[in-house]
């Protein structure tokens, strides 16, 4: 597995992986009860936010968005579980995994980007610890809804959120307990640094440059989102 140590701002870097072979959906890990039942309304959102992405690349967006109110809320709904899956991704990848190298800006020493993917784990660790707490309530409230006719949207919304973050938890303490990581240094990435600031019509041509040479198709969203939307 690869991973990407990317510069999103001053001192500041996120991690980041894409796999084009590899589904988004995170294989199940229980045969049957509750969590198995959960787990596929869980892959069936995704699969729908999958869908709905392709249709976007595809240049049909515009005919959802001209539909009635529930379409385009359907729409908006998976692509922002869309963003939430891009976010997960790496996290959920983790699971299992024993070795995993890791592309770092050069000049950032080793022990520095070592200490700075585990500090980003420790980050998401905790934070996705507390965000499954307050939604495993929110999933338990809304299932009395799920006797209503129609589609329990509420339940479908808090089980995603609730495994999305117990798979997102488990990956970020596989990444600090278990894991051994290989860094390399990488030129590309430290180009990275400091495009936030550039102007978009000189940032999005040398962001989406390096994003080729680096064969990483999705890498140019990731850094509007988490270095350009966020500075």
């Amino acid at each position: 597995m690869d991973v990407y140590l990317v510069p999103t701002g001053p001192e500041r870097y996120e991690l980041y992986c894409e796999s084009a072979e590899e589904s988004a959906v995170p294989h199940a890990e229980a045969s049957n009860g509750l969590w198995r039942r959960l787990h596929e309304a869980f892959s069936a959102v995704i699969a729908a936010a999958e869908r709905e992405q392709d249709r976007f690349r595809a240049g049909d967006a515009a005919s959802a968005e001209r539909g009635g109110f529930w379409s385009r809320l359907r729409t908006r709904s998976l692509r922002w579980v869309s963003e939430r899956v891009a976010e997960q991704r790496l996290l959920w990848r983790l699971r299992g995994r024993q070795r995993v190298r890791a592309f770092v800006p050069s000049g950032l020493d080793d022990t520095r980007a070592l200490a700075i993917i585990r500090g980003n784990l420790r980050v998401d660790l905790d934070r996705h610890r507390r965000w499954l707490a307050l939604d495993a309530i929110g999933l338990l409230f809304s299932l009395p809804l799920a006797a209503l006719p129609g589609p329990n949207v509420l339940g479908y919304y808090f089980t995603f959120r609730v495994i999305g973050h117990f798979l997102a938890m488990r990956g970020a303490r596989q990444g600090l307990d278990c894991v051994e990581w290989e860094l390399q240094s990488n030129a590309l990435l430290a180009e990275l640094a400091g495009l936030e600031r550039l102007p978009a019509a000189e940032r999005t041509p040398r962001v989406r440059a390096i994003a080729d040479q680096l064969g990483l198709a999705r890498l140019a969203r990731f850094f509007e989102r988490t270095a350009v939307e966020t500075a």
